[in-house]
Order: C-alpha cells, then sequence, then structure tokens
C-alpha cells in the first residue's frame, strides 16, 4: 500500500495530518501498538520539520507485511551541517517557529532514535530528503 501527502511550509493547522492518517492506516492494518506509535513519532516529526523550515514537500510512505518506509522530501533551506542538526537542542528555527512550541531541536534526534534505517540527505539552498525504514517483525 502506498500513501502520499503534500506538506505546505508555514502551515501549522494543518500539521500533523499525515502522520495522523498513517496512524489510522497502520491501525486498520493491525499493525502492532508500540510499532504505530515510533512510526508516527517519527512521521509528525519530520512533517513538523519540513512545515517549520521549508516551503513546501511531500511525504510518501510505502506500507509492505514486513516493513514501512517513509520518504520525506522538501523544498527549503537545506542543512548546511547534518552533523551539528543531529545534535539534541541545536536547532535553526525562528523566533516565531520557537514561539509556537516548536523548533527545541529534538525533530531529527527523535526521528532517529525511532527507526530501524535512517538516511538524511540536503542540498544548501535545495532541500532535504530524509528516508526511514521501520521493521515490523
Amino acid at each position: 500500500m502506498e500513501l502520499s501527502f503534500k506538506i505546505e511550509g508555514g502551515n501549522f493547522s494543518g500539521a500533523g495530518s499525515a502522520s495522523s492518517e498513517v496512524k489510522r492506516t497502520l491501525k486498520q492494518l493491525d499493525v502492532d501498538a508500540s510499532q504505530i506509535k515510533r512510526i508516527v513519532i517519527a512521521l509528525y516529526e519530520a512533517e513538523i520539520n519540513v512545515v517549520a523550515h521549508a516551503f513546501g514537500g511531500k511525504i510518501e510512505v510505502k506500507i509492505s507485511a514486513d516493513k514501512v518506509f517513509a520518504r520525506i522530501q522538501d523544498q527549503g533551506p537545506g542543512i548546511a551541517d547534518i552533523s551539528k542538526a543531529m545534535q539534541e537542542g541545536y536547532s535553526t528555527a525562528s523566533s516565531k517557529v520557537r514561539e509556537m512550541g516548536f523548533g527545541a531541536g529534538m525533530g531529527l534526534p527523535n526521528i532517529k532514535s525511532n527507526v530501524d534505517v535512517f538516511d538524511i540527505q540536503s542540498v544548501v539552498n535545495e532541500g532535504t530528503v530524509l528516508e526511514m525504514t521501520f521493521y515490523l517483525s
């Protein structure tokens, strides 16, 4: 099964809708609740990152019997130093984003701690691609 979602940069009122839809789908497929929780945490964090930092993007999710694969691609400023961005507490979020309660610098570390396979590629002034694999067995 494949799901696809467009994410609008700056639209915090719509943030979380893609991860919520994936959660509903996984529940319908009777995926274990603990697996759903870690998938949804990682997807939500990735979705928020697109909303907070990029002009827009898309999330593609492929669900099979043994795994869930998600690819998040955005059009935005990119990440100049990925290793720094992976450090807990490091954030490039604007003051406006922080005032809304986001941008604490925990997004990428939270994502990585909930996935089985994690890959991130970024080009400054173009965007970022994040790929996540979750094994269901």
